[in-house]
């Protein structure tokens, strides 16, 4: 059965999903995108994942698609038109669609807005009990890697390097030091205290990351933010990757190195399981939105990128207050 998806405040089967030939997101590059778990029928996290959209866009300097309110609702939709349970809500915003020229287009077209959803084992993923593997590659981005946009050519060439060499993931590396990996933050543990490169422009500020540092925070898990190099990783007690999509994934092998005798070691067991907890708990009390007190998507009234479209009906969910 085909998934629905949500074009430019439409929601239809995938089939008849369409774009412009001529949007900027195809031609440049030129959008930027957030991927958010769902556990249980409920977005893990949200928040975050939005306060990081709305950097990326004051980055690029383009609009907002559509008021918070409406984008919350949309996933809350999406959700329900495909029955998520477990998985994750792909999101895409662009510059839009007009004649190709490299300069930003004037008047501005409407912002292009898609997602869609996909099903995945996100707390019983398979990976996490055998842990992973992972190779080095050398960093090709670009110097902005803090803003999570669709111009991810170079970590695809990485990540197709890692599954050649029969790897999960590929870290990067530049000026000797693991940046992070190809769609995931890199970490080491080193006598039971954590290592991770601190948050500069050279790389993205992972929402699952920043979980992580509040959970370690709370229940005694020392994080070192500096560099280290592919050297110090094959010689840590245990390393790591997080992800919205893995959550906290232990590595066991780096570059051919076994890593913690080639097994996940107890610090990123504890911090796996606290996570998961996290997530299953989803923030607390839960709160009620009603679906007909919110427009599914568009900006605010009057706005220029208008592609507003009110919501049917008197469709009701029970959301975590992580949203």
């Amino acid at each position: 059965m085909a998934r629905t998806v949500f074009v430019n405040g439409e929601y239809l089967p995938e089939t008849e999903a369409k774009i412009s030939i001529f949007d900027r997101g195809f031609l440049f590059a030129d959008g930027v995108y957030e991927v958010s778990a769902v556990v249980n029928g409920k977005l893990v996290d949200y928040p975050a994942h939005m306060e990081r959209l709305a950097r990326s866009l004051k980055e690029l300097r383009m609009d907002w698609p559509c008021t918070r309110a409406e984008l919350d609702a949309m996933h809350l939709e999406m959700i329900r038109r495909n029955a998520l349970h477990e998985g994750i809500i792909y999101m895409q915003v662009t510059r839009g669609a007009a004649d190709r020229a490299f300069n930003f287009p004037k008047p501005a077209p409407k912002s292009t807005l898609i997602a869609f959803t996909q099903t995945m084992a996100l707390v019983s993923n398979p990976n996490a009990v055998t842990g992973v593997k992972v190779i080095t590659t050398p960093d090709l981005r670009w110097a902005r890697r803090d803003i999570k946009t669709v111009m991810l050519l170079a970590p695809v060439l990485g990540k197709q390097e890692a599954y050649d060499k029969g790897a999960h993931e590929a870290w990067m590396v530049e000026a000797g030091q693991v940046t992070e990996g190809t769609s995931s933050n890199a970490y080491i543990v080193r006598n039971g205290k954590v290592i991770t490169r601190g948050l500069t422009n050279e790389i993205l500020a992972g929402c699952t990351r920043r979980a992580l540092f509040q959970l370690a925070t709370e229940h005694g898990v020392e994080i070192i933010e500096r560099s280290f190099t592919p050297a110090e990783a094959y010689e840590a007690d245990e390393a790591f990757l997080t992800s919205a999509s893995q959550f906290v994934m232990p590595i066991v092998e780096i570059d051919g190195h076994r890593i913690g005798g080639g097994q996940p070691g107890p610090v990123v067991r504890k911090l796996r399981e606290l996570f998961l907890a996290e997530a299953g708990r989803l923030g607390g009390s839960p709160r009620e939105v009603r679906a007909d007190n919110l427009r599914l998507c568009g900006p605010p009234p009057g706005d220029r990128n208008s592609q507003c479209q009110s919501a049917a009906g008197t469709a009701r969910w029970t959301v975590s207050s992580m949203v």
